[in-house]
């Protein structure tokens, strides 16, 4: 089970990124644009279209939460360009201590770690040289939530050591881990 912390707040974490853009012509701070990627995102705006939406459908009350500059807040083109670029690893890195601290994992709660394709990121489809970029996910099963993740390019890395990073960056004791089959290896038992 997780030890007990002090609960932090992720916008202000967010600052713990370095913003990759040059100073010239940045409107809008990288956390404000992630933290609003995030809202999206858990109220069912998952696509860059939809993030927009979610923005102009919200944008009095962000406007005002953010306390944004002449009211503007990041288009939908500005939210694609960020996460293009993110560095996705320090992101999820931030995210986990944040999530860690709200999620109070149970003694022998269930947890699955799988990793799934994302669409539209195969090249070279019709030859040896097929990439693809997949997300490993951390779920906790009772509660419905995803606690962490991780990235990884088919034609560069394998599965099963991101796997063994997460189990071991979780440092949860008691707790019952489903994988799939690949994962039977004496590395990763070691690790639970």
């Amino acid at each position: 089970m997780n030890k007990t912390k002090k609960k932090n707040n992720l916008y202000d974490k967010l600052s713990e990124l370095n913003d990759f853009r040059r100073a010239q012509g940045r409107m809008h701070e990288l956390r404000l644009i992630l933290i609003i990627v995030i809202m999206a995102i858990m109220s069912g705006f998952c696509g860059l279209r939809s993030m927009g939406d979610f923005v102009k459908k919200n944008e009095k009350e962000l406007s005002e939460l953010f306390k944004t500059k002449n009211g503007r807040l990041p288009s939908r083109q500005t939210i694609g360009r960020i996460l293009q670029h993110l560095d996705f690893d320090k992101f999820s890195d931030i995210f986990y201590s944040w999530a860690i601290d709200y999620v109070n994992i149970e003694n022998k709660e269930w947890i699955s770690i799988d990793g799934k394709a994302i669409k539209g990121t195969v090249t070279n489809s019709h030859n040896n040289l097929q990439n693809l970029t997949s997300l490993i996910s951390v779920f906790v099963g009772k509660k419905k939530q995803i606690i962490n993740a991780g990235k990884i390019n088919s034609n560069k890395e394998c599965e099963i050591p991101k796997v063994q990073e997460l189990i071991k960056l979780l440092n949860l004791e008691g707790v019952v881990f489903t994988l799939d089959a690949l994962h039977c290896q004496a590395k990763t038992i070691k690790n639970l």
